[in-house]
């Protein structure tokens, strides 16, 4: 994957990977195949081996915030789900009169995979 080059602060840099916008340099990023080739599905990869509570820790720890307005924390956010009540389903709109959802629209429709 892509990685930038950001300000730190007190002139050091370092690189972060462009999770999602890495992929839009490719004319075919919107396709299952180009995820697939730049380790698309890694990460659900290693989720899936993993026990439920330990991949709600790492969220939580890895403080991943989501991708409306508010960009609230999804470790937290996932800590509403009463515990043990199984299966659980993931609800998402692209849809919304706030900005950052007309934001996100763009990456959804160039890496809908992502």
């Amino acid at each position: 994957m892509s990685e930038a080059t950001t300000p730190q602060g007190a002139g050091t840099r370092r690189e972060v990977p462009l999770m999602i916008t890495g992929r839009f340099r490719y004319d075919d990023a919107h396709t299952i195949e180009r995820y697939r080739a730049t380790d698309g599905y890694a990460a659900l990869r290693k989720a899936l081996e993993m026990h439920p509570d330990d991949v709600h820790a790492e969220i939580k720890n890895a403080s991943l915030l989501g991708r409306g307005g508010a960009g609230f924390p999804a470790g937290v956010k996932w800590g509403f789900c009463p515990p043990g009540v199984w299966p659980r389903y993931l609800v998402s709109t692209a849809t919304s009169p706030s900005p950052a959802p007309t934001r996100t629209a763009s990456s959804w429709s160039a890496t809908p995979t992502s």
